[in-house]
C-alpha cells in the first residue's frame, strides 16, 4: 500500500506536507520490508541545518545498516524520540508512529519535484 497523499524519493523515504513549510519524513513500507527487523535508528539533531540529498541518520536492522537522507533542504525541527526506545515502530507503522523527523523546508515548492505515489509504485515494481 502506497499512500496517495505523500511524496516519495528514490531512496524510499516518504514526505508528508504539514503546516506551512513543515514536512514529516519516514521510510516507506517497501524500505522497511527490505531492511527486515529494525533494531536501532539514529536521527539528526533538532536545529540542524540539512541539505537535500545529505545523509542525516541511519537505520540498523538485523540484515543491514541503511542511510537516511534529507529529501529537502531546511532545518530539523523535531525527531521522533519514540524510536530510540521502540525502533520496531518503523516496521509496524512506517507511515504514522514510525515517522522519523520534521523539517522546516527552505522552499515548499520543492516538494512538487519529488515522486508522487504512482511514480514511486513504478520504482518499486
Amino acid at each position: 500500500m502506497i499512500p496517495e497523499q505523500l511524496r516519495y524519493t528514490a531512496e524510499h523515504e516518504w514526505i508528508e506536507a504539514r503546516e506551512g513549510k513543515v514536512v514529516r519524513i519516514g521510510i516507506t513500507e517497501f524500505a522497511q520490508n527490505a531492511l527486515g527487523d529494525v533494531v536501532f535508528v539514529q536521527l539528526p539533531e533538532a536545529g540542524a541545518e540539512v541539505r537535500a540529498g545529505e545523509v542525516v541518520g541511519e537505520v540498523e536492522s538485523t540484515k543491514s545498516v541503511s542511510d537516511v537522507y534529507a529529501p529537502l533542504t531546511g532545518k530539523i525541527l523535531s525527531c521522533n524520540d519514540e524510536l530510540s526506545e521502540s525502533p520496531e515502530l518503523v516496521n509496524s507503522d512506517p507511515y504514522a508512529a514510525g515517522w522519523m523527523f520534521d523539517i522546516e523546508v527552505e522552499d515548499a515548492g520543492a516538494l512538487a519535484a519529488l515522486l508522487d505515489a504512482g511514480a514511486y509504485a513504478k520504482l518499486t515494481e
